[in-house]
């Protein structure tokens, strides 16, 4: 990518910062984004509603020829050295040998945070899965509870360094029943939720689940549906609107964006994403969303 497109890059960011009342000083999240230059791939703008919020996270897929992104980080002094077992995780899946590419999640204040680890055409089980080293127990300690809800196909998970938690994430092309959904929180101790949320979750194309190493529950189950701006407008404060409507994108055809809904022991919260760049992994995920 030039130095012109990346120029681009940066000032679309900054017109979304804005956009949130996020502060965004170039100095803080810069280093992290030239540490993985170029922006040839996947670019997803994301924020989250209410008290949760107060950042705008970037997604970006990493480059080829970064072939261990968390290693990278560390070299750099992005990420803090641990003896974790969620330092281990992605070496470990790594060397299974399915992975496809790498994601990095940065928040504009917050840094950097998160690694992807994206296997779309290599779907994992539930028990393959539980079998690498350093995938914290609560996964084996649910395989009964995704079996229960037809659950094994894993198509991404997410390492989040800062927090020592990981996502997994389940595709669900048919989208999901709100019984099941329904089933799920009750299961898992979450908050009854709105019949309204339960319908839109119809149109769910991945749901994903929060694991920590630090006890074997479930700790956030969250439901991605392309965007619901109706449902979604009537829950989030303005400035996530004028996000939602407002943010840059490269494509052509319309904005594209997903809601996501999640709950958690604490209540039920959005999180929103809108697409700025697409990988070719992305824009297979478009094309099926999109029909």
């Amino acid at each position: 990518m030039s130095v012109a497109e990346t120029e681009d890059v940066y000032a679309a960011i900054e017109k979304t910062a804005g956009l949130l009342n996020v502060p965004c000083a170039r100095e803080k999240f810069g280093p992290v984004l030239d540490a993985f230059e170029p922006f040839e791939g996947g670019v997803i703008f994301s924020a989250t509603a209410g008290a949760r919020g107060g950042d705008l996270d970037l997604t970006i897929q990493v480059p080829r020829a970064i072939p261990d992104p968390y290693a990278h980080a560390l070299e750099r002094g992005l990420l803090p050295r641990t003896d974790h077992p969620v330092g281990s995780l992605l070496s470990d899946l790594d060397g299974r040998g399915f992975v496809e590419e790498y994601l990095i999640d940065v928040g504009v204040v917050g840094g950097l945070n998160k690694v992807y680890v994206h296997f779309p055409h290599a779907v994992q089980g539930v028990a393959a899965l539980s079998s690498v080293p350093s995938m914290p127990p609560a996964l084996a300690a649910n395989a009964d509870f995704f079996a229960r809800h037809d659950l094994d196909g894993v198509a991404m998970i997410a390492i989040d360094y800062r927090n020592e938690t990981t996502n997994l994430y389940f595709p669900t092309p048919g989208g999901m029943e709100p019984e099941t959904v329904a089933s799920m929180l009750r299961e898992t101790g979450l908050p009854e939720p709105e019949e309204e949320l339960l319908e839109s979750v119809r149109k769910t194309f991945r749901v994903y689940f929060t694991l920590g190493w630090n006890s074997s529950r479930i700790d956030r189950v969250s439901f991605a549906r392309p965007l619901d701006m109706p449902l979604v407008k009537a829950r989030v404060e303005p400035e996530m609107v004028r996000f939602l409507t407002g943010s840059p994108y490269t494509y052509d055809g319309e904005r594209f964006s997903i809601s996501i809904v999640k709950w958690s022991p604490e209540g039920q919260w959005f999180n929103a994403g809108s697409y700025y760049q697409f990988g070719p992994l992305q824009r297979e995920v478009f094309k099926r969303i999109r029909g």
